[in-house]
């Protein structure tokens, strides 16, 4: 059988998706790589949804992610669409630069030398 379309209605296309642009990604990935070395973030995981762009940071695969960073153009004029959300959803940070935004967990690299 052979469906036709009756040309009454278009078919709609497929909903947008937000995604990172590879230059987020790389100062994303730049400082993943700075804390995996550092032996805090062993693992992430990216989402591509209708609303916004997630990077989860996990300490182990099984686990909730510790951080979650999140791009919402939708935000750009308010607070910002660079976020980061700590475990218990409390958002640590927020603006439209993203280097400033992840400055709050480069902090967690620095530590006293005895």
């Amino acid at each position: 059988m052979n469906q036709q379309s009756t040309g009454a209605f278009p078919p709609s296309p497929p909903p947008e998706q937000i995604v990172f642009h590879r230059s987020e990604l790389s100062v994303i990935m730049s400082l993943y790589g700075r804390m995996v070395a550092a032996g805090e973030w062993r693992d992430y995981g990216l989402s591509h949804l209708c609303e916004m762009a997630v990077f989860s940071v996990f300490r182990r695969t099984a686990e909730n992610p510790l951080y979650r960073i999140e791009k919402r153009p939708k935000l750009r004029n308010r607070q910002g669409q660079y976020s980061v959300v700590g475990m218990d959803g409390q958002i640590l940070k927020r603006g439209n630069d993203l280097k400033t935004v992840l400055r709050v967990l480069e902090r967690k690299l620095i530590r006293a030398v005895e």
